[in-house]
């Protein structure tokens, strides 16, 4: 072969690479990471997942064509959730997605380059997610379910449905709260001055924890109200059981706490969340940085009573109370 003809061969084959590396974007299948920290038997918690996948659909992004999903639950489980942190972000994901602070603290400590969408958070600023709300900087963003002043908030709400009540305890689990309990503490505490009742911390770690303590509330005739943690949201159905054979009033910030049997319920609405979700990843998806978009917060809370655990109980719920009800189950 001359030299001119190998020249000529060379050139042609650098121009064509770079024509070839610039349709391989194109045709790219993106994958996204889901570490959902909650239980996959409980169908309200697939229902979020679900929401979020039917989303992203809309909006161009069909699971196994388009993009390819990654889930994984870890049944708020530390030490699976940390593991599957360390498997999604092995695998390199466009972007992942977070539910509970616990999920995305693990996935966190995996990566600070892959982009973080969490959900089901309480207190992103102050578990070191983001810099602010306004504006997140770094990898991560997302959607919380709550704010510090909830905790006065489900202690007032359970105090209009059981006057009587002198004392209520706040249980969660130190490992998996926000800011291991103390989230909601001081406007549960400022709560409880105004109310004239007395506030009782109940830490909780396994089944026979929540039993035993929620006995002791029902000897002493006190309250329950369940902080927001996901450990809670995985055990919730031990609660309602341990509070209707104690007799002891509770408030949950699960909704399905009511709607399973438990008295009553006060939480945002986290399907629509989930739904808002797949439009941040989306936009990530398509060039945005995470650290730009900001952190969303909840508009609306939805009441649950339901009535028939409140007659088990010896309640007699007020008509005022009733009519600010979203939802009441008789």
């Amino acid at each position: 072969m001359r030299r001119r003809d190998f020249i000529t061969l060379l050139g042609g084959t650098a121009l064509a690479w770079p024509l070839s590396a610039r349709g391989q974007p194109a045709d790219k299948v993106r994958r996204i990471g889901v570490l959902m920290g909650l239980s996959e038997d409980n169908p309200d918690n697939r229902s979020f997942l679900d929401a979020f996948i039917d989303e992203l659909a809309k909006l161009g992004w069909k699971d196994g064509s388009t993009v390819r999903i990654e889930k994984r639950w870890s049944k708020a489980d530390n030490k699976r959730t940390s593991a599957f942190a360390a498997e999604l972000v092995a695998l390199q994901p466009d972007v992942i997605l977070c539910a509970t602070t616990p999920a995305t603290a693990a996935v966190r400590r995996e990566t600070s380059t892959i982009p973080i969408v969490f959900g089901v958070v309480s207190d992103p600023a102050g578990a070191g997610f983001v810099a602010s709300l306004p504006h997140p900087g770094g990898n991560t963003t997302g959607f919380t379910e709550s704010d510090a002043a909830l905790g006065g908030k489900w202690l007032s709400l359970l105090k209009e449905a059981a006057p009587r009540l002198q004392r209520v305890a706040t249980m969660f689990n130190p490992d998996t709260a926000p800011a291991q309990g103390k989230f909601f503490m001081a406007s549960f505490e400022a709560a409880a001055r105004s109310l004239a009742i007395e506030p009782v911390v109940l830490p909780v770690r396994s089944d026979t924890e929540i039993d035993e303590g929620i006995a002791a509330l029902g000897r002493e005739r006190s309250g329950l109200v369940m902080g927001d943690d996901s450990f809670i949201v995985v055990h919730y159905r031990t609660v309602i059981s341990a509070t209707v054979r104690n007799n002891v009033p509770a408030i949950g910030f699960l909704t399905e706490f009511a709607k399973d049997g438990g008295l009553m319920a006060y939480q945002s609405n986290i399907l629509e969340q989930f739904r808002s979700a797949a439009s941040y990843v989306d936009r990530i998806l398509r060039g945005e940085k995470a650290g730009d978009l900001p952190v969303q917060t909840p508009t609306k809370f939805e009441l649950t009573i339901n009535l028939k655990t409140a007659k088990s109980l010896g309640l007699t719920i007020s008509p005022l109370l009733l009519t600010t009800a979203d939802e009441v189950i008789e």
